[in-house]
């Protein structure tokens, strides 16, 4: 089984939602609170995301950090030159492809040079199902697909596949993009992420997400505890999840996540689906 922290910083907001200094600053609090898997994305910002990363991990150095990075469709030729450049890297810790595609079928060649040859160390699929997961054969050791209480794209058969196969299993979104936190319930707050990406809406903005959302403001209100700490204990004590990626704009939305991982009522955590 590959290892990796059970909490990991998403970088998806770099260059796209915070600047350069704010992205700087949450990734040196993330290296204060032990967190050491970074993840970001070609697609994210269109390259500013790996390029502000790799301009900290170069002014950084931090012994032990794993990078991880994802590439776009089509996969008939595979071409990881620009990402190397902008992280600043030789090797790519974990290279994912970023969502499927049909060529994914015929990728196996490409990739296994790429590991071969030490530019990359391992594999992953990103927002996979299971069965293309299977379909691709067993050269993935990780996959990353969007998990909260209000949507969830881990299903129990793909977590029996992968704790048999020996796949780690790594989620991103715990708050639902910001969903989860109901900020949203009167209309998309300016500057947020649905707003920058109107495309996420339709993930969330539909009744079943909004009935989990309606449980989650009942148990809050009721227990006291806040919305975004009930969502992110919630996602962080999911059976067979391997690592959590946690996102944010400031180093205490982080700090959120740290908080919700000592959260130890059970009970009402399996309320919030109940």
């Amino acid at each position: 089984m590959n290892v990796l922290p059970q909490i990991g910083l998403g970088c998806v907001t770099f260059g796209r939602e915070i600047d350069e200094a704010a992205s700087f600053a949450l990734l040196d609090h993330a290296l204060e609170k032990g967190v050491r898997h970074l993840d970001t994305a070609s697609a994210y910002g269109g390259g500013a995301s790996e390029s502000i990363l790799g301009k900290w991990f170069g002014s950084r150095r931090p012994d032990g950090i794993t990078i991880a990075t994802k590439i776009l469709p089509p996969y008939d030729r595979i071409d990881i030159t620009a990402s190397l450049r902008r992280l600043g890297v030789d090797q790519i810790d974990l290279l994912y492809l970023h969502q499927w595609h049909e060529t994914a079928l015929r990728a196996g060649p490409a990739l296994d040079q790429l590991v071969g040859s030490g530019l990359v160390k391992t594999l992953g699929a990103s927002n996979f199902t299971l069965e293309q997961l299977r379909a691709v054969g067993p050269r993935f050791g990780f996959v990353q697909n969007n998990h909260n209480l209000a949507v969830s794209d881990v299903t129990e058969e793909l977590r029996r596949y992968c704790g048999d196969e020996g796949v780690a299993i790594v989620t991103y979104s715990p708050l639902g993009a910001g969903f989860l936190t109901g900020k949203h319930q009167h209309g998309v707050q300016a500057g947020s992420r649905f707003d920058i990406i109107p495309g996420h809406q339709q993930v969330y903005f539909h009744d079943a997400a909004y009935r989990r959302l309606e449980q989650l403001e009942a148990v809050a209100r009721r227990t006291g505890h806040s919305q975004p700490h009930l969502a992110l204990a919630w996602a962080l004590h999911q059976p067979g999840i391997d690592t959590v990626l946690v996102g944010g704009r400031t180093p205490e939305h982080l700090d959120q996540a740290f908080a919700a991982r000592e959260f130890a009522d059970m009970h009402m955590l399996s309320e919030l689906t109940s």
